[in-house]
């Protein structure tokens, strides 16, 4: 079994491909970011910029003509699980100081987000004043590309490592009943909830961390979140940037694990 069906994660060491492709990113990136018309980005009393598609990447993953390549990349399209297209690329950057409350945010959330590392899976979106879950965007994968460096107490990448086993088949046994037209109507809020203290309660919490010119993969129904940043932690000035991936896939292909790759495609590391 792969190392990413098995723990929910895995990691690319650094290479030369990615590297240059993580240099024109950072470079798009500080220019976006410091203009005003993405300032509503900036959340969390300024300690958290969100930046979605923020970079102008092409379909092809491509940032100002550098080639999205390297590792992770070639294990993608090896498994055919490459997009067609690839999504605008975000660009999370969390700064000294993370996580300060933000605005509008309860103290529940803020204590979560300190507390939990504001765990959570990507495409449960919450909706209305209740926060109701459901699944709104089905992502094939997250793929994660350091931007600067950081230290490992700067904020980084959390994953409950294994929680993928048991956020898919409780998700999947709430929807499987379902035509996956109307996945984005039914109310997974109860079976989510449960499942997530399931994975606090019996999933080691990893940290996450790849340098510069690496990635990092996590599996779409890994719980994960960005962890506090220590104090004393060191980043490049810009602060600890990542830009994610997170293409869709069909819905009715999000809440089925799909078949492993070959053998020995994810080493574990």
């Amino acid at each position: 079994m792969s190392d990413l069906e098995a723990r929910g994660w895995t990691t690319f060491d650094p290479d030369p491909r990615m590297q240059a492709w993580a240099d024109a990113a950072r470079k798009q990136a500080l220019v976006r970011i410091d203009d005003a018309a993405n300032a509503q980005w900036l959340r969390c009393g300024g300690t958290w910029f969100v930046g979605v598609n923020l970079l102008d990447t092409h379909p092809d993953g491509a940032c100002d003509g550098v080639a999205l390549a390297g590792p992770a990349i070639d294990v993608l399209a090896h498994t055919g699980a490459s997009p067609t297209a690839w999504d605008r690329a975000q660009v999370s950057v969390i700064y000294p100081g993370y996580p300060k409350p933000g605005v509008g945010e309860t103290a529940a959330a803020a204590r979560y987000r300190r507390d939990r590392d504001a765990a959570h899976v990507d495409g449960l979106l919450p909706m209305g004043a209740d926060r109701r879950r459901v699944l709104g965007e089905a992502h094939g994968f997250i793929l994660g590309i350091p931007l600067t460096t950081a230290e490992a107490q700067a904020s980084p990448m959390i994953i409950w490592e294994g929680s993928h086993k048991i956020i898919g088949p409780a998700l999947s046994d709430v929807l499987r009943p379902h035509p996956p037209a109307r996945w984005p109507d039914i109310d997974v809020t109860e079976v989510y909830h449960s499942a997530r203290r399931a994975c606090f309660d019996g999933c080691p919490r990893r940290v996450v961390t790849v340098p510069v010119g690496g990635a990092y993969l996590i599996h779409r129904h890994a719980l994960h979140g960005v962890a506090p940043w220590e104090d004393g932690a060191r980043a490049a000035p810009e602060g600890r940037m990542i830009a994610y991936f997170r293409p869709e896939i069909p819905m009715m292909r999000w809440p089925v694990t799909v078949a492993p790759p070959p053998a020995g495609v994810f080493a574990p590391r």
